[in-house]
């Protein structure tokens, strides 16, 4: 009983540690745009080669107290202030750094969207070995030795539809010597738009009418002859056909159209019955769909219109609508 107790608080008290460390973080490193790397945001502490390094230098100690050696005592001091040294220059290679959020490239659920940064130094002073990782993301090593900037892009795999925050940035370094890791946890507010999935399906409900894609559809006034039909009272006699009238034809009118391209109107209400992701879903594939075939089409969602159109920037307003449909904020 006294086991079972005890593995089941183990769990519970570190969830608790990692609560209470993400709220320090939070508190002491808030989420920004651009950070500028000091001695608030930068934590040290020996790599495992640095606490090796220490384990070492206390047994030269110890062996130099055993047979009083002044040479052992000597080199023991000398490593000893190279670790002190070490410390300086691994903490200057972060501080100064300016990291700023640039932007995050939307994606479909599962794929990689990438996102970018700049790092800025802020002094004329060089900086080796950035090791720059997001959780989860590939890493990346940067220099900034001949430029005062550089842009770094780093890809992750999005999760479900609207905002992706990819979480803290780690920045860290081991430079010049390799015994102690600097490092910090940054929370840059960059987030990727994820937009629905797309979810075909065999044909788009409502969508059937008369009149195909640029079918004649009369206007009176045009100039394009269109036919005939069977005179109506209130009908221009102009319009008459009188040569058919007099071969004994009857009463008909000529009938004038002109040529439109039909605009497709993406509804909600199209896939009643179905869940809201299912929906979004079936109407991002059709989006996809007629902006592949170069046609105009609008979009319809529950406090939202989109009028018809067609070319990148009308596909990606309706993307974001879909993607957005019911999320009030991006996450923090």
């Amino acid at each position: 009983m006294q086991g079972r107790v005890g593995r089941t608080a183990g769990p519970g008290l570190r969830h608790r540690l990692r609560q209470r460390f993400r709220e320090w973080v939070n508190r002491r490193i808030p989420a920004a745009r651009a950070v500028t790397l000091d001695q608030k945001r930068i934590f040290i502490f020996p790599s495992r080669t640095g606490l090796f390094f220490a384990l070492c230098l206390l047994v030269m100690l110890i062996t130099a107290i055993n047979y009083q050696n002044n040479m052992s005592f000597a080199l023991t001091f000398l490593l000893a202030t190279l670790f002190v040294v070490g410390v300086l220059h691994t903490y200057a290679n972060l501080s100064g750094l300016t990291i700023r959020a640039l932007r995050a490239t939307p994606a479909f659920p599962g794929q990689q969207s990438e996102f970018s940064l700049q790092v800025e130094r802020g002094r004329q002073r060089d900086h080796f070995g950035l090791h720059l990782k997001w959780p989860g993301s590939g890493d990346t090593w940067v220099n900034l030795t001949d430029q005062d900037m550089v842009q770094v892009h780093l890809h992750m795999a999005v999760g479900d539809r609207g905002w992706f925050s990819p979480g803290r940035l780690l920045l860290e370094s081991t430079y010049p010597l390799g015994l102690l890791r600097c490092w910090t946890w940054i929370d840059l507010d960059l987030c990727a738009m994820v937009y629905p999935q797309p979810l075909a399906c065999p044909e788009l409900p409502g969508l059937a009418t008369d009149n195909p894609d640029g079918a004649a559809i009369p206007i009176a006034g045009s100039d394009d002859f269109y036919g005939f039909t069977d005179y109506r009272e209130g009908d221009s006699l102009r319009q008459i056909h009188w040569k058919g009238l007099a071969r004994g034809q009857g009463v008909q009118t000529k009938r004038y159209a002109a040529y439109a391209d039909r605009s497709v109107w993406l509804d909600w209400d199209m896939f009643a019955g179905m869940g809201t992701e299912r929906r979004l879903s079936h109407l991002c594939y059709w989006a996809l769909q007629f902006e592949s075939r170069d046609q105009e089409y609008g979009l319809r969602l529950p406090g939202l219109a989109l009028e018809p159109g067609k070319g990148d920037r009308h596909r990606d307003r309706v993307l974001q609508a879909l993607a957005l449909h019911g999320i009030q904020s991006r996450p923090r």
